[in-house]
Parts: structure tokens; sequence; C-alpha cells
């Protein structure tokens, strides 16, 4: 259903109360005229008619069931009688009318019209910036809640009326507007927000490439300057939306073959890359290499023909297990069988195999192949695919050395992209760099703030984000270096339990793990690793004046126009 605008409700209560309120004014119109015709008597006894007045005045208070007294004077016997034909009509009317309004209160389409109304209330009157999400399935709920713990409000969108009604059930610290709609439909992306001043980015993150791929256009027409997160599960799907310019397109399965070849040419390099993409606060556990060598793989679909593909150009070798034929395109060795049996694991030399991917379909079958082919070789490095999330108790019972969940491959690719931009180019450069230097770097990251994510976020040195720093260092003001910059505000001596990972220069200039001596500079963009309260230190320095003061000098500067008078007093 395609939800109207925000007066929907109103002209819905209109158009179904239309005849309970046409009959209810022609029982009123009837018995006022009625009464204005019917012979009464005046105080004297005269023969006397009740004026319009007063037979309005007369039913509005007993046909309302308010009251009953014969105004102005004591009613004639016909006067009586047509009274009592009117007391039964208001009843039959209000009746009729109650029993309407109450039928219209209970109607799927009011009550639905009446939560669109609310929706679009809560988003017009947001007034901090928000990310609109479109699909609450299992990646929706896993960036919704990483969002939420950061302190970003979000708007949802989901098709599903049960998903949608889970946001209630579960505890966030911001209330959550949600609409339960086809996101497909532009109109419900404006009632979203899509159009609105504080939306900072549009994710579509639903099973359905249709859905994905209609947003995503929406959001290049309307709303065209906005990052524009979608989903794409095929490579159709993925070409289709570059062909209109999407910014950014995250395929999980593409996306953890490039993981895996990395895992394979530089594992230290991946270890860190699954540290900073986490969600904020999580335990990353440590796990074992992937060896090079000859590896099975079970399942040819989609997601086969990706890994397949990322193994052998890092020089490793492929057997595909597959319950059908292999395709005409496929160049290598295929063995036509169910790789649930031992049997077929066999056949395939699990015995000297050093890995193996179990990526069909079904949870029940990949964790069978990965059980069987554990009690065929104990130390074998396993990667399991997850396709839902409801599973996860049982993939955790099982110690596979690597879990392929697409709901989190594609939050984390979210939350790297919108929440801290800097942290993709900064990627980009680790992959580049080898296997030693990697190794270091996660070494000294990890021994400083141990295996649980850390906060990353960015910060430009501009008069908006960092002003006390801003106006220190414009127009020619002193040298600052991060070492400086980078102390407790509210004891210099100690370092703040953060650190900077990368700068970019407003001449797009670039430095990867900048010293402590690095000058900060105005445009300055800092990518910076930590813990919350550094992050909360660093943005009071920053704003500041006295604080930065303080952290730069040491010199303690009472703050407020009361307490710098007497400062200057005693001074």
């Amino acid at each position: 259903m395609i939800p109207g605008t925000h007066h929907g409700s109103f002209f819905l209560i209109l158009r179904r109360m239309r005849a309970p309120l046409i009959l209810l004014i022609l029982i009123f119109a009837i018995s006022v005229l009625g009464l204005t015709i019917v012979p009464g008597y005046d105080e004297n006894g005269n023969p006397a008619r009740m004026s319009f007045f007063h037979a309005f005045y007369f039913i509005s208070y007993t046909a309302t069931t308010i009251g009953f007294g014969e105004v102005p004077n004591a009613f004639s016997e016909a006067q009586r009688m047509w009274a009592t034909l009117c007391i039964y009509m208001s009843v039959v009317g209000w009746a009729y009318s109650i029993g309407t309004l109450f039928a219209l209160f209970q109607d799927k389409n009011f009550q639905h019209a009446l939560k669109v109304e609310q929706f679009a209330r809560a988003v017009r009157r947001l007034r901090e910036p928000f990310f609109l999400i479109c699909g609450y399935g299992e990646t929706g709920r896993l960036l919704t809640r990483a969002l939420d713990r950061m302190g970003l409000r979000v708007v949802a969108v989901e098709v599903d009326e049960v998903k949608a009604g889970e946001l209630e059930l579960h505890t966030y610290y911001a209330d959550i507007p949600t609409l339960v709609a086809d996101a497909r439909y532009p109109e419900v992306l404006r009632l979203a927000g899509l159009t609105h001043p504080n939306c900072r980015g549009v994710m579509t993150l639903t099973n359905d490439d249709t859905v994905n791929l209609s947003v995503a256009i929406a959001a290049r027409l309307l709303a065209p300057t906005l990052p524009a997160l979608c989903r794409s599960e095929s490579p159709e799907s993925t070409a289709n939306m570059a062909s209109f310019g999407t910014r950014h397109i995250i395929s999980p399965f593409e996306k953890f073959g490039e993981y895996l070849a990395l895992a394979l040419h530089a594992p230290s390099a991946f270890h860190l890359l699954e540290w900073l993409t986490g969600v904020p606060g999580s335990l990353v556990e440590p796990h074992r290499d992937p060896p090079h060598g000859r590896w099975l793989l079970c399942g040819y679909g989609n997601f086969g023909r990706i890994l397949t593909r990322s193994l052998r150009q890092e020089g490793v070798e492929v057997i595909v297990i597959d319950q059908g034929p292999a395709p005409a395109d496929y160049e290598g060795e295929w063995l036509c069988g169910d790789a649930t049996g031992a049997q077929a694991l066999r056949t395939a030399g699990v015995e000297t195999a050093s890995g193996i991917i179990a990526c069909v379909g079904s949870d029940v079958n990949n964790l069978s192949i990965a059980v069987t082919a554990r009690e065929l070789k104990p130390d074998l490095f396993v990667i399991l695919r997850q396709n839902h999330f409801a599973n996860a108790p049982l993939f955790d019972a099982f110690p596979s050395d690597l879990r392929v969940v697409s709901s989190r491959i594609v939050a984390h690719e979210c939350l790297a992209i919108l929440t801290t931009p800097l942290l993709v180019p900064f990627l980009a450069q680790i992959k580049q760099r080898d296997e030693a230097w990697s190794r270091r770097l996660v070494k000294r990251l990890t021994d400083r703030f141990g295996w649980k994510v850390p906060n990353i976020w960015s910060v430009r040195i501009n008069a908006e984000n960092a002003p006390a720093l801003f106006r220190l260092l414009m127009p020619a003001g002193p040298i600052v270096n991060l070492g400086s910059l980078l102390q407790d505000p509210a004891d210099r001596a100690r370092p703040l339990e953060c650190e900077v990972l990368y700068i970019m220069r407003d001449d797009d200039g670039t430095v990867l793990l900048p010293d402590s001596d690095q000058e900060v500079r105005v445009g300055d963009q800092l990518l910076l690793v930590g813990t919350r309260e550094a992050q909360s230190a660093l943005a009071l320095t920053l704003e500041n004046p006295n604080t930065l003061d303080y952290v730069l000098t040491g010199h303690d500067v009472p703050g407020g126009w009361v307490w710098e008078r007497l400062a200057r007093r005693r001074a």
C-alpha cells in the first residue's frame, strides 16, 4: 500500500462518516421543523408556536441526551408526542453514528493512515542528523543498533509488519520512527525523509535487488548529493546500479572474496581490517591465518563462483563439489556429488586438503559439511557461510575459522563509509602494505587498545568542528603538533587513549600513521582510533579555547566572565 499525504486520515473520517452525519443533520432538521409547526400554548394559555431558536435549543440538549425540559412554556399534548418521536429518532441516529465510528477505528486502512501521519510528523520534527534505512532485516538490525550506540538517529522503512514491530521490542537509546511500507515507491521515501535537510544518507538493505535498485534510482534523482549505499546480490544488479552513478554498491559476496584474498596475501592486514570495521564494543577473536595449498569448495552459486576466482588469483588450487553439472565456462576440477556425505569429501581428497568452504544455501547443510570434514581431518581450515542470523547459536557452537554472514559484512561496510569516510582510503593504503608492516601495526594497536573494537572517528579542523583550534591557527597562528594536541584536558601530563591513523590535507596530500611531532593545519581531516572517553575529551579540547590553552601551554585559565575578572584581579 502506498501511503497518501498526511491529511489522509482526516478525509478518510469524513468519507466514512458521511452517511451518519447526513442522517443526524436530517434528524435534527426534521425535529426542529416539526417543533415549529406543531401548535402549543403560551404562559397565558393562548395558542402559540415555538420559534426556531427555542426549537433548536430544545433539540440540541434533548437529542444529545444531555437533559430534558419543556421550554419556553409547558408543551401541549401534540408537542410532547412530537418530542417523544424526536427522542427515538435521535437515539437511532446516534447509535448508527457511534457504531460507524467504532468500526472506523478498527479499520486497518484507518489505523495505517494514522500511523503514517504519526510517522510523517516524527520525521518532520527531527532536528538532528539521521540516516534512512530501507529494510529492517538482519543487516538493518545490526546497523540500527550500531548507529544508535554511536548516538546517531535512524529512520526505518520495512514492508514486513512483523519485522517492523520488532523495533519496539529492542531497546534503543532514541526513538526510531518506523513506517510499514514498500520502499520502492518515491512517495514513501519522501515521507521517510529522503529530501529532509537533516538526512545524512540512505541505505537500502533488502534481500530484493529490484527494491534496492528502485531506491538507488530514487535517491539519485530526488537527492543527488546524498550518499546512497545499496546492497546487491547479483552481478547484473551491481552493473545496473553502477550504470546510473550509484556511488556505493555493496555486494557481500564480492566483499568477502576480497577479504579472503587479503587474508591469504596479508593475514595481518586482514586482522586489522576486521578490528577497525567491527561494531564498536564487540570483541574480535584472533583466528588462524588461512593456508595455501588445495581447497574444497562446496556449492557453486554466485558466492562459490566469486570465491573460486579469489582463491585462484592467490595461486590456490580449488576443487568444487556440487550436486549439479559443471557450467560450460568452468575450468578446473569438478566433483558432482553431495558434500554433506563423507564419501564425496573423501573422493575430493579432504584428508590432504588445506581448507574447505561450505557455501550452499542451507545453514543445516553447511554445518553438516563442516562437521563431517572436521571429523575426517581435525586440523582442516573451515570457512562457513551463515545464511540466517537466527541460526547464530548453532554456528557459535561450531569452532569454524571464518564465518561468512552477509548481514555483518554489509553493516560493517556501511558503518565504515557513512560514519568515518576517511576509513575507506586508509584501508585501501593498508592493503598495499606488506605483511611485516601490517603485523607490526596490528601488534602495536592491539597491545594498546586490546582486541575489543575501538571507537573510530574523523575530525576536520575547521570553524564548525574545531572552532577553538581553528581560531588559534588562523590566520598565522603558532605551530601545533599532534603530540601536544592529544593530551588529557584534565591532566596534560597524561596522553589521551587515542591515536591518529591518517591525515588528509586540503591539497589532497595524505599522511599515513603520522608521528607525534606532525604539524596540524587548518583544513586537515584526522582519522582517529581510541576510547569513547578520549573522543569526548578531544572534542572538548577542540571546541573550548581555555581547555585548548591548558593542553598546549599548561596555563589553566578560569572559564566564564566572573572567574576571568577574579583571576586578573588576583594576578
